[in-house]
């Protein structure tokens, strides 16, 4: 099949029977609803921009048998492919301002490829042929994948066997001669309700006692059992009032959600772990890395925009040459290729696993997360200081419409001129849309917590930043002899 283009998929989706809960209440067309609609255009996105000539090298890939597919299904096969990566996640992040959704799963296809080597290897165990086998199904069908990691975790102190209620962390429920059954959930799935199919993998490393939590696997995401409780996002009933300015960004956005698999059978041919606990680190460890490196990419490509927001911000505003805008529009940019430099540099010191497959440099893709928790926190804070206090006291735009009303916003928020007081409002509501409202789950909160807390590279980084070796080339230095 060929690449599917940006209508094909939106049409792929709405085949989809999946069970999505909202507001309380089952959502039966989840492809046409207005809040979730956003989500499911930027997705949307990465298909059409996959049909330009302009953007062929980033977002398509030839493989080796001849056929052409999108990124975001690639094995990474040397350095070249990794910083491929990251730059169409800047032009994805450019191009939506929000979340596009698939890095989880293509992230996730790249851990599960060499982990599943590594397990055969000591097993021989057949998870690598299933894996390769899926992964073809997925490339020609050119589908868009879910990555589900993180569990609820209950109580965080106690290992997955014991917690008090066992589904806290999900798990193989069932061992039958065609496959396996599981249950438990998995949390902050972003773009679960786009994606046509899902890749289960454990949370965390895992111990003897474990075995039945270390469980990775493939399902359709209308598979039986399988039941969808779409997260509260700032302002997201906006978008059921028929504004779109006060939505900030019309066009895109993201979805996050809580998934819960109630006793979902799984084929053979569908699982890639089920009991190997000592893999379960390998394969967390990999597709973190990836993850944390994926966001030198997108959120770099959303950075830029909010940049852009902000100068139009000073621009309206009539202060585009003082100083101090300048100075902080500067130290914008400064920040925002900061994490760009992080996420290439670990990309050009990839080097190849087992499998073939390329694996970032570990030490420096958490060191690109840990900046990313810092990083787009003080963006925004900039943007919103650039913008001024009308980001969040503006009217609404029934107001501006209004005919008692709207002549007194339409004057009293006139900006410089030149510059209409509605285009004024449309790019503060931008900001306001990137720093406080729905697109704030992924600039700001995924960015703290997303790929795992700012803890969880400040362990990696301890584990890889090789103190012993810093301190003989001091001795060294120092002429100490011990």
């Amino acid at each position: 099949m060929a690449l599917m283009t940006g209508e094909e998929y939106v049409e792929s989706m709405r085949n989809m029977k999946l069970n999505v809960y909202m507001f309380g209440e089952k959502i039966d067309n989840v492809v046409d609803n207005p809040v979730l609609r956003p989500s499911l255009n930027s997705v949307k996105a990465t298909y059409g921009l996959a049909q330009l000539p302009e953007y062929e090298d980033l977002m398509t890939v030839t493989l080796e048998d001849g056929r052409k597919i999108n990124r975001f299904a690639n094995i990474h096969r040397n350095t070249d492919d990794l910083i491929k990566k990251v730059k169409m996640q800047r032009l994805c992040g450019q191009k939506t301002a929000s979340c596009f959704q698939r890095c989880v799963g293509m992230d996730a296809f790249n851990a599960v490829w060499s982990t599943t080597y590594e397990i055969d290897k000591k097993y021989s165990t057949h998870y690598h042929e299933n894996f390769k086998s899926y992964l073809r199904m997925v490339q020609d069908r050119d589908f868009t994948v879910d990555g589900a990691m993180t569990d609820p975790k209950g109580d965080r102190s106690l290992a997955p066997h014991a917690q008090p209620d066992l589904d806290l962390y999900l798990r193989v429920v069932e061992q039958r001669e065609d496959g396996i059954v599981v249950r438990g959930a998995k949390a902050h799935q972003t773009g679960i309700i786009n994606s046509q199919e899902v890749i289960v993998m454990p949370t965390v490393a895992m111990g003897p006692e474990d075995k039945d939590f270390a469980v990775s696997f493939a399902v359709p995401t209308d598979a039986e059992g399988i039941t969808m409780i779409i997260g509260r996002q700032s302002c997201d009933t906006r978008k059921l009032e028929g504004s779109s300015m006060d939505v900030g960004n019309s066009e895109f956005g993201g979805v996050e959600a809580l998934v819960v698999f109630d006793d979902v059978f799984v084929p053979n041919d569908r699982i890639f772990l089920n009991g190997e606990h000592e893999f379960a680190g390998m394969l967390v460890e990999r597709f973190a890395g990836y993850h944390r490196q994926s966001y030198g990419g997108c959120k770099v490509g959303v950075g830029d925009v909010l940049i852009g927001a902000a100068a139009l911000a000073a621009d309206y505003n009539g202060v585009p040459k003082a100083s101090h805008i300048k100075d902080k529009l500067i130290e914008m940019v400064h920040l925002n290729e900061t994490l760009y430099c992080c996420g290439i540099a670990c990309s050009a010191e990839g080097t190849p696993t087992e499998s073939g497959n390329y694996l970032i440099d570990l030490l420096l893709a958490n060191v690109c997360k840990q900046n990313v928790t810092r990083y787009p926190y003080e963006i925004a804070r900039l943007a919103e200081d650039i913008a001024g206090g009308f980001m969040v006291t503006a009217p609404s735009e029934k107001d501006l419409r209004s005919p008692v009303v709207g002549p007194m916003v339409e004057k009293y928020l006139k900006g410089t001129a030149g510059v209409s007081t509605e285009n004024r409002l449309k790019i503060l509501r931008l900001i306001e849309n990137l720093t406080l409202g729905t697109a704030a789950v992924g600039y700001r909160t995924e960015s703290m917590h997303g790929a795992g807390s700012p803890q969880a590279q400040r362990i990696m980084i301890s584990r890889q930043g090789n103190i012993g070796k810093k301190k003989e080339l001091a001795k060294e230095i120092a002429k100490i002899r011990d």
